[in-house]
Formats: structure tokens, C-alpha cells, sequence
């Protein structure tokens, strides 16, 4: 079992007065890198027992069965349940957990039938694990794995006896097979993901020495290889690793020479028939399988009959026999079905709520039966700002590149009143960090000196400060009319852009990111841009700033670094990011005749002696440094260019906690204090609550929910 660390995720008005809000969540404070809410922690009728055994669990000699899988075995519709598990069955270790009951039907809202969201619902087809909120690394599908002394070849041993919800053998040639005819195939889009490069970024060399084996062979060493593997929803949010082959190769033109040329397109027959999500007949190894499915309407999924994962007392999972999603694109419409009942679990950052629709919520609770949940979100910033540090206009460009022209706008703000107004009072004011929860803030006490000076380096409301340093560096108002020039003499003026489609919460941030900086003489102006042309006008530069995110990667700094490292064209130097990108490909020489601006992709090389280039070098050092000391300290280096160099992206409130709505009814489903970092639910690669094992929820009366 690997040791770690934890980490971070994403966020997205209803109803409530600001004092109901707070009275309601005022007990949700958090000290030093610590927990969001005690409020929602434990209820009359919640789990007890906290955190997960880190030791696997020896599966029982005899298991058990839903009522409507054994029907179809007296039916001689499907072999005994000991011949559909596999030889040894992951035991769920959470322990929190129940005996459960079989029945019932669980229904959730989705934006659209086929949803992402759907999947981190399911960790079924990741091959390792995360569980204690990220803390370790658990087996998945892979029983066990070990890797040489400098982490350059890792051999992964899969469990015997896994099958496809066709019943059909799961083996490592459906690794393969996604390997050899995806991501080598140069006709299918399929690209090789992080885990499967080295730390000199080159790609590995896969083989299968048998059905139960892989072996991960890299020219370098590759040490995140673990954590890198139980990231995400593999086939789901995260890389693909595996397709059922014995389904999918008569839509492949290697196995079938009748396959259209289009066959690898978005709207080809092999992509459409491998979404497990929209096509029922797609073999999974999800707990639950598509059942039907009414295309924005509704998809119903059925549990899987050979599910691999079962629960201490030998049950076969999952305990609830179906999942109904149905489609609410809009949030005020979702609200008012939560309200009314009509929904019995709700992943709140899914749905867009925030801590102002708890009060909402808890005076309807009578009439929903839901619950109000908070668990920890692990957040480095809360609602976040950051200029484009790679802006096209070259005056613009400078300034933002100057520390202290950030340091004065960070100092500027007054962070007490955004965790009041928009947080009510829970959470740490915060410059802005990777997550409170990570590993190298957690491991001792010289890390969590790392994280508190990092956090309070620019974050006290200091306006007169801010000032002064404005002043120092040119920033003043030269003709008079109490308005800051920009050193040359032009106006200055401060773009906060942000996709028009963003929530109330980073709206109302805005809002008093306006009201703060125009307090110490500079103009700004709210830019709402439309969410389809965000994306492609921050790569290129032409948007100034972000005011619409917060961090959320994990579980620790280095696994997805790309908040602490511009390593590709998202974040706050997306032309940098984007050079990174593309080092050790051909393109990398290509194109320097050419504007940085309009080489395609945009990009350009950061200033050899600047902040970026120090951050590449550590990094570069840290992917190829197998010992785990080491690579700790070359992350909190790069933490400490953050200090100096930064805030490179700029924070408001850390960790404060995220909504989940759970029916009375519904049982083990875990409370804040029975998680072993109180949740962790921000990062995508922590994929909540599919890291909670949704299987082992149970209706205590399933009659009741049919």
C-alpha cells in the first residue's frame, strides 16, 4: 500500500438570507489547513467509524446476492455468484460502512444523459485506487503492483477472474487493445495520458506477458506512476485505458475491413459504440450498466452482474438495483425539484449550489426528506482571479508581469468580507495555494510552515500598502483625477474577464474585486465573455484575466502540477504552458521565426532568468526523482517562487465546504466526520463521490423507493 498525500477540485442562489446562512454554517470554521465544516458533520441517523483500512481486506469464503440476480440464476439466466466475482473480489475498506439491504431505486438530476458527471459516480474501471481522501493509494482492478528501484519499469498484477458486465473475460488485451489501436493508432484521437510518460515526458512501452500482467516500461524514472493511475474515472473523466476488445473490434478496420473511413470520428460508429454512457449494449465494469436510454431525457442504469467489489460481509455490490438520471438543465428547476422531493441524492458541485441555498434547503427539509451534507472541498482559493500572464498587448503584458503590481491588488482586497458574504464564515482567507490537504503541507511540521506562508504571504487587507507599492513601481494618478496611469502615462485599466455563464458566487467576487481595486485609484471593468470562445481566446493571449475558477488538482503538488507549473495552455501562462506542451515533439523547433502570438499553437519560451524557467528546472528535477523526501522538497521550492515571484494566481477563501443532499432514507453515505481529511471533493482527480464507494449505499427501507 502507497502512502501519500491528499488534494483538490472544482466549483461551480437561491433562497437564503446572509444571517440565516450564517447561523447556519457558523460552526464551519477552519484553522490552519484544516477542515471546512463541523455543521453536516454527524446526524442523528449517520454513519459512525472514520476513515478507510489501508490494509486490503481478505474477502469472505462466501458471498451473497441481490434477490433479482438470484431469480436469474434459479433461471439458469446466469452462473452462481462465486463464478461471476473474481477469484478475489475488492473488499470495500471504508469503515464507516454497514451491513447494507438490497432493492431500490436512487434518483439524480444530469445536465445532459450522457454527462461526464454520470461517471464519477462509478470507479469501476480504474485500476488503482484513492481512498482516505487521497492520503493512499488502494488496489482496483490491479491486486498489486511494484515497481524497480528508480521507478523507471512498474509491473502491475491484475486480479484473476474479472469479467465484463457481458460476462464476458476481462484481461489485459483490452489494455492492449486501447493502447496498440487507440493511442497508437494515429488515425484515432486517443493521446497517451501523463501516467504513461516518463519523467523525461517520452512515452512508455507497454506489454501484456500475460492476461493477468503488465509491465510499464520507461526510459527514465517515473514515480507518480501510482498516484497518476488511481486518479480520475479511467473510460470516464480520466484516460481510457481499457475497451471491452471482444465488443469493440468489429468497429475497428484492423479486425474489420468493413469499417466505414470515418470510423474514428466523433460521430463514427466506433466512437458512438463505445460510450458505455448512451449505447446500452457497451460492456462496463461499473457497478451499475446502462439499462435504457432516452436521449435528453433520462438514463436508467441497472447493476452490474459481475461487479467485482463486495463488502465485508461478502455482499456483492452495489446495494441499490438502479440509478435514474434525468435531465434538469436548468439549476432554478433543479432547485425547486430538490425542494419538492423529487430527487434523492444531489452531489451539490454538480448542481451548481453554494453555501447560500443551505438555509434554503434546511427549511424545506420536512418536504424534500433530503439532508444537508458538508464535506470538506479541499480548496486552495475559493473563488479565484488571475491575470493572463502571457496577454497579447505588450504594456498590459509588463505590468502583469511586475510582483508588485499583484502583490498591491492582492493586498487590496478584503478578504474578510468575501468569506462573510460569500462564505459565510467558513474557510481560511487565503492568497491563494495548491490545496490545504496536500501531502506536503500534511507530512510535518516544516510543511505546514511551507503552507502558512505561502497562504498569508499577500493576504492581509492592507490598502494603504497597496498603494505604496503602486507608487513604487510607477503606477500613479499623473493628471490628477484620481485614476492610476500606467508607467508609460496611458490609462490603467483592469479587465476582469469570466465565461457569461459563470455562477452567482464568482459574480458576486467580482463584484468586490471592482469595489476594492477602483478604492485605491484603478479603473476596472467586468468583462462577461461567451463560454464558447473562452477557451481559445485565453490560449492565444487575448483575454487579460480569470475571475470564474479556483484550484483543484491532487493528491499533491506534483501528480497535476499545472497550477504550480505553467505545463500547458489553461492557466495563468498559457503561451509558456503551451511551449512546455509541445517540448520533445517536432513542433517544439518549429515556427521561432514567428510571432509568438501567431504560430499555431500560440506559444513562447519563458524569460530564461525569470520566475517560469526556475519553475521548469525544479520541475524538470522532481519527475525524475524517485525518492519521495526529495521530491517534497523540490515541490516546497517551488512553492517559495510563489512567495517571492508571485501570487501568480490569486486566492480568496480556502477550503470551504461543498453541499451534498441526501435523503433521510439513504444510508451509508459518509457524514464530514467519518472522512479521514473531512472530504476532499474539488479535484476531479479525487473523483468524489465515486472515491466513496456509491455501491455500498442502501435505502433503509427499498421497498419505499422502487
Amino acid at each position: 500500500m502507497a502512502r501519500i498525500g491528499a488534494l483538490d477540485r472544482r466549483t461551480f442562489l437561491y433562497g437564503s438570507a446572509l444571517t440565516a446562512g450564517a447561523v447556519m454554517l457558523g460552526a464551519c470554521s477552519s484553522g490552519d489547513g484544516g477542515g471546512a465544516s463541523s455543521a453536516g458533520g454527524k446526524a442523528a441517523n449517520g454513519p459512525t467509524g472514520k476513515g478507510s483500512e489501508t490494509k486490503p481486506l481478505q474477502a469472505p469464503a462466501k458471498f451473497q446476492e441481490a434477490p433479482m440476480l438470484s431469480a436469474q440464476v434459479k433461471s439458469g439466466g446466469l452462473p452462481a455468484v462465486d463464478k461471476r466475482l473474481p477469484t478475489e473480489p475488492y473488499v470495500v475498506p471504508h469503515r464507516w460502512l454497514e451491513p447494507g439491504k438490497y432493492g431500490g431505486n436512487l434518483l439524480v438530476s444530469v445536465p445532459a444523459t450522457n454527462d461526464l458527471q454520470i461517471r464519477e459516480y462509478m470507479y469501476g474501471h480504474s485500476l488503482l485506487r484513492f481512498i482516505n481522501d487521497g492520503l493512499d493509494v488502494a488496489p482496483g482492478l490491479v491486486s498489486s503492483w511494484e515497481a524497480n528501484d528508480d521507478a523507471s519499469e512498474w509491473t502491475l498484477h491484475f486480479r484473476e477472474g474479472l469479467k465484463w458486465s457481458d460476462g464476458e473475460p476481462w484481461t489485459t488485451a483490452d489494455i492492449m487493445f486501447w493502447w496498440e489501436d487507440m493511442v497508437l493508432n494515429e488515425e484515432h484521437s486517443e493521446v497517451p495520458p501523463d501516467e504513461a510518460r516518463s519523467g523525461k515526458g517520452t512515452i512508455m512501452k507497454l506489454t501484456a506477458p500475460d492476461e493477468r500482467t503488465l509491465v510499464l516500461k520507461f526510459d527514465a524514472p517515473a514515480p507518480l506512476t501510482a498516484l497518476r493511475l488511481a486518479g480520475y474515472t479511467k473510460r470516464g473523466n480520466g484516460a481510457t485505458w481499457m475497451e471491452p476488445k471482444h465488443y469493440m473490434k468489429q468497429f475497428h478496420p484492423r479486425y474489420n475491413k468493413a469499417v466505414k473511413k470515418n470510423w474514428a470520428s466523433a460521430d463514427g460508429e466506433f466512437e458512438r459504440k463505445r460510450d458505455y454512457s448512451a449505447n446500452a449494449e457497451c460492456p462496463t465494469m461499473s457497478g451499475w450498466r446502462l439499462k435504457s436510454y432516452r436521449d435528453g431525457r433520462q438514463a436508467i442504469w441497472d447493476r452490474n452482474p459481475y461487479y467485482w467489489c463486495v463488502d465485508k460481509a461478502g455482499r456483492q455490490l452495489p446495494n441499490i438495483d438502479t440509478l435514474t438520471f434525468t435531465v434538469v438543465d436548468d439549476p432554478e428547476v433543479g432547485r425547486l425539484q430538490m425542494q419538492e422531493g423529487k430527487l434523492d441524492y444531489v452531489h451539490g458541485p454538480f448542481s451548481g449550489l453554494t453555501l447560500a441555498d443551505v438555509s434554503g434547503f434546511k427549511q424545506t427539509a420536512q418536504r424534500s426528506s433530503l439532508e444537508v451534507l458538508l464535506w470538506d472541498s479541499g480548496s486552495g482559493t475559493g473563488s479565484m482571479f488571475f491575470f493572463n500572464y502571457d496577454h497579447k498587448d505588450e504594456r498590459m503584458r509588463a505590468l502583469i508581469r511586475e510582483p508588485k503590481f499583484r502583490q498591491a491588488l492582492s493586498l487590496a482586497v478584503n478578504r474578510a468580507e468575501i468569506k462573510k458574504s460569500i462564505y459565510f464564515e467558513t474557510g481560511e482567507p487565503t492568497t491563494g495555494t495548491m490545496s490545504p490537504k496536500a501531502v506536503e503541507y500534511q507530512v510535518n511540521d516544516q510543511g505546514k510552515q511551507v503552507y502558512r506562508q505561502w497562504r498569508d504571504s499577500f493576504v492581509k487587507y492592507d490598502p494603504a500598502q497597496a498603494k505604496t507599492l503602486l507608487d513604487g513601481i510607477g503606477v500613479v494618478d499623473k493628471d490628477g483625477d484620481g485614476l492610476r496611469e500606467m508607467p508609460d502615462g496611458t490609462k490603467l485599466k483592469i479587465r476582469l474577464d469570466y465565461p457569461a455563464d459563470t455562477t452567482k458566487d464568482h459574480q458576486q467576487k467580482n463584484n468586490l474585486l471592482k469595489r476594492d481595486w477602483e478604492a485605491i485609484g484603478v479603473t476596472v471593468n467586468l468583462n462577461p465573455v461567451p463560454p464558447d470562445a473562452y477557451g481559445d481566446q485565453w490560449n492565444s493571449g487575448a483575454l487579460e484575466s480569470q475571475c470564474a475558477w479556483e484550484v483543484g488538482n491532487g493528491p499533491d503538488h506534483l501528480t497535476q502540477p499545472a497550477w504550480l507549473i505553467p505545463i500547458e495552455p489553461t492557466r495563468w501562462a498559457p503561451l509558456e504552458g503551451q511551449f512546455y506542451n509541445l517540448r520533445g515533439t517536432p513542433q517544439e523547433k518549429q515556427q521561432l521565426d514567428v510571432d509568438p502570438f501567431k504560430r499555431t499553437p500560440p506559444r513562447m519560451e519563458p524569460d530564461p532568468k525569470g520566475p517560469i524557467a526556475k519553475l521548469w528546472k525544479l520541475y524538470d528535477q522532481s519527475k525524475l526523482e524517485p525518492d519521495e523526501v526529495k521530491r517534497r522538497q523540490l515541490a516546497w521550492e517551488m512553492v517559495k517562487v510563489h512567495v517571492t515571484d508571485g501570487p501568480f494566481y490569486m486566492g480568496t477563501v480556502a477550503n470551504t465546504p461543498q453541499l451534498v443532499l441526501v435523503h433521510k432514507d439513504l444510508r451509508n453515505v459518509p457524514r464530514r466526520d467519518n472522512l479521514a481529511l473531512g472530504g476532499f471533493v474539488n479535484p476531479w482527480q479525487h473523483p468524489t463521490p465515486a472515491v466513496y464507494d456509491p455501491e455500498t449505499y442502501f435505502w433503509s427501507n427499498p421497498d419505499e423507493h422502487t
